[in-house]
């Protein structure tokens, strides 16, 4: 209480006193503080019963004032006591030692304001930058502590400095001998006396400081002199202490980055904003240009450990049993964002909590390494994979449990969507389907076994299961990765083999043989129409709509050409099997727009990857060699072969993946998806030619199904919600196939357009 009243009576009487100049007075504050020490012999009353709080605020608020008062960059008599006395050294000591109570938080405070209210820079000066690293070290030793969010705002604004001048990060970079010897057997009180009496006795001497009561003038000389002097030490001081880029590059094997460490301990508060404010610093660190520090900071602190060890905890939590759907649906998450309390909430599901605090906490890995210097990035990344994908990931996914696997692929298909960070998107594509980049071979398709064993799941016995993982690949494809594209697809078209290859003049001579295409599927020779009489045959007009052939039918230069395969894919499913035309609004000309939006979706991001105009010359080619369509596209072909057979569902995903595989602008894609007129080598299929044999079946079965165009017309309005759903339709998945079937013609024909326009429009 008489504590208090003085420092009323205190603030009283400096009101109304006579200004003093602005040295003098931030003089006369430090020694109160100072006095304080030599004097008072009771170190347990805590520093709220003392005025050193009052002292350092106007300490703070003249050293503002000086700043205000003088020149841009310019230092004033106030901070250069500040800094040749080493008063930062001497509260560093004071905090450490806590003395008295709680002036470890009032330091903390001190150095933040300090820090974040000078504009001038203050870290290339040696007074500050060393012991600002010493007050480092004791940030987030103790978990809980009552100065935790003092410690997180000091080091918050420490980082902020750094990113404005980002080479000031080698002052933080320390060696672990230097860092290590830290103790002293000195007891706190003798030690702490003996830092506050050396720049006191030496005061007068050293700085010449002159008493108020001396010659105004000569104290106005030797204060100018002495500015002047310390000005100059102070450049020196700059000019020594900031190592150059050479010293900064080379490798310093033993280093500590402990504003890092400090940081990292700070992110396992109880305390959600702390840990937030330190994921935010962290955020700032990894994002400095600075070889040497990102070096240190994947190499020398535990940063890699805490993200990855924090996936495996939140994955692991989740349960082990999840509704895909629940998976796919749930809102955006943004790490620091993540308050959700579960209470009253209509939309919970078993597991939502854990689910939530999972995604949070990828989103943050994965903002991170987008923000991290490069290398920094490539380190991180490739640490996620390693010790969360590989360790923690596959093993659910190769597990042979349906639910296990249809959980841990709904999550890896979220994950997909969620990455954004261009190192971290590499290191999951490469998690998933390996790196290599050779051709494939039927005996070589198991060289990486998850990539495998995830195309396999495409052919699933469990429908569910199927749709999930093609819906995976789905996403997987639409991100801007080069990898994916080529290795699931293009490394077994680049050389062109699906092509019989001949001579340009027999070519010529072969384009119209007694007035059918030329290498067209002969439907007479086909095992599929055998058992059909000519007179019960039904007609093949359907296939010879397409316009015949003609010598120069690969180039793509004239409206006739894109018309020809247009029409192609609009006449591949003959008229009794069309219902589209009986319902208004579903036309080709419904897919042009989307087919539009997509294609111009996936150039944004093929541009950059330098692909070919024009398909590889046969003459490069490699013809003799065997053709493998790849692992992937056999599976999507096999299933598209059965889509009279299958549920909708499956036909709606496996048709979704093929279109987004003939959206890419590759001139080999487009001739093997697209290109209805390629001469395909013996043994080989295309996306065409599967369709064609569809086709072909379908035509048999009609043949056997009574009243099959009413029936197929009731099944479309009832997938679209026209008809209700009561009655008992025979063959209702083969009518639905047909309906897919039809939709997908006309949806490739709607990308073969809009690739062409896009291909002819500058």
């Amino acid at each position: 209480m008489f504590s208090k009243f003085t420092s009323i009576l205190q603030h009283a009487v400096e009101a109304l006193a006579p200004s003093l100049p602005l040295q003098e007075d931030f003089v006369y504050h430090w020694k109160a503080i100072t006095h304080y020490y030599i004097e008072t012999s009771d170190d347990k009353a805590p520093v709220t019963d003392t005025n050193i709080p009052s002292h350092l605020e106007q300490m703070l608020d003249i050293l503002i004032q000086e700043e205000n008062e003088r020149e841009s960059g310019e230092t004033g008599p106030c901070m250069e006591y500040l800094l040749h006395h080493k008063i930062l050294e001497t509260l560093y000591t004071l905090g450490k030692a806590d003395c008295p109570p709680g002036m470890k938080q009032q330091v903390l405070s001190f150095y933040t304001k300090l820090l974040g209210r000078i504009r001038q820079p203050l870290l290339p000066h040696i007074n500050v930058h060393r012991p600002v690293q010493k007050l480092i070290r004791l940030c987030g030793e103790v978990l809980t502590a009552p100065t935790e969010n003092e410690e997180i705002q000091f080091l918050c604004i420490v980082c902020a400095k750094l990113k404005q001048d980002p080479y000031l990060v080698n002052f933080f970079l320390e060696n672990k001998s230097k860092t290590g010897a830290s103790g002293s057997s000195i007891p706190v009180r003798e030690s702490v006396l003996g830092k506050l009496k050396e720049p006191s006795a030496s005061c007068a001497s050293d700085t010449g400081q002159t008493e108020v009561t001396g010659d105004p003038g000569a104290a106005t000389n030797k204060e100018t002199e002495l500015t002047q002097q310390a000005a100059e030490e102070s450049v020196s001081v700059n000019t020594l202490n900031i190592p150059s880029q050479s010293e900064t590059a080379a490798n310093r094997p033993n280093q500590d980055y402990n504003l890092v460490n400090s940081l990292l301990n700070l992110t396992k508060s109880p305390d959600g904003r702390i840990v937030v404010k330190a994921c935010e610093g962290l955020m700032l660190l990894v994002s400095l240009p600075e070889p040497a520090a990102a070096k240190c900071l994947t190499e020398n602190t535990a940063l890699c450990e805490l993200l990855t060890e924090r996936l495996t905890v939140f994955y692991k939590a989740l349960p082990q049993s999840m509704d895909p759907l629940d998976i796919e649906t749930i809102e955006s998450v943004n790490w620091g964002l993540d308050a959700y309390s579960g209470k009253e909430d209509r939309t919970a599901f078993p597991g939502k909590r854990a689910l939530i605090s999972f995604l949070s906490w990828l989103d943050y890995c994965d903002q991170l390494i987008k923000e991290a210097q490069k290398t920094a990035a490539v380190t991180l990344a490739r640490y996620v994979r390693e010790r969360f994908f590989v360790s923690v990931m596959e093993p659910q996914l190769m597990q042979t449990s349906e639910i296990g696997i249809l959980t841990s692929t709904a999550l890896l298909n979220r994950l997909i969507r969620q990455v954004t960070s261009v190192a971290l998107l590499q290191e999951t594509v490469y998690f998933i389907l390996g790196e290599q980049r050779e051709p494939e071979t039927l005996a070589g398709i198991n060289s990486y076994p998850l990539r495998h064993r995830l195309i396999e799941h495409c052919d699933h016995l469990s429908d569910e299961i199927s749709i999930m993982t093609l819906r995976m690949f789905e996403h997987l494809l639409q991100k801007p990765s080069e990898h994916i594209i080529y290795n699931l697809v293009l490394r077994n078209l680049e050389e062109r083999n699906y092509n019989e290859y001949k001579p340009p003049c027999q070519e010529d001579k072969d384009v119209v043989e007694n007035g059918q295409i030329a290498g067209a599927i002969d439907l007479e020779e086909d095992p599929l129409f055998t058992d059909l009489s000519p007179s019960n045959r039904l007609s093949a007009d359907w296939l010879s709509a397409s316009p015949p052939q003609t010598p120069d039918h690969t180039k793509s230069d004239g409206k006739t050409e894109v018309h020809k395969i247009v029409n192609s894919f609009l006449c591949l499913v003959p008229d009794e099997a069309k219902s589209s035309y009986h319902v208004e609004g579903t036309g080709y000309d419904t897919y042009l727009r989307d087919a539009h939006r997509q294609f111009c979706e996936f150039c944004a991001f093929c541009t950059r990857w330098e692909w070919p105009g024009a398909p590889k010359t046969f003459e490069n080619c490699h013809l003799e060699a065997a053709f493998f369509e790849g692992h992937f596209l056999k599976v999507l072909f096999d299933r598209m072969g059965r889509i009279l057979d299958q549920p909708y569902d499956v036909n709606l995903q496996v048709t979704s993946v093929l279109s987004k595989l003939s959206m890419f602008p590759h001139p080999h894609m487009h001739e093997y998806l697209l290109d209805p007129y390629i001469n395909l080598a013996p043994g080989c299929r295309s996306l065409f030619s599967v369709i064609v044999r569809v086709v072909g079946d379908l035509m048999l079965r009609i043949q056997r199904i009574p009243d099959f165009t009413p029936k197929l017309l009731q099944v479309r309005k009832r997938l679209l919600g026209l008809d209700p759903e009561d009655a008992v339709i025979d063959h209702s998945t083969l009518l639905e196939g047909v309906i897919v079937l039809e939709e997908f013609c006309k949806e490739l024909a709607a990308i073969a357009f809009v690739k062409f326009h896009a291909s002819t429009t500058p």
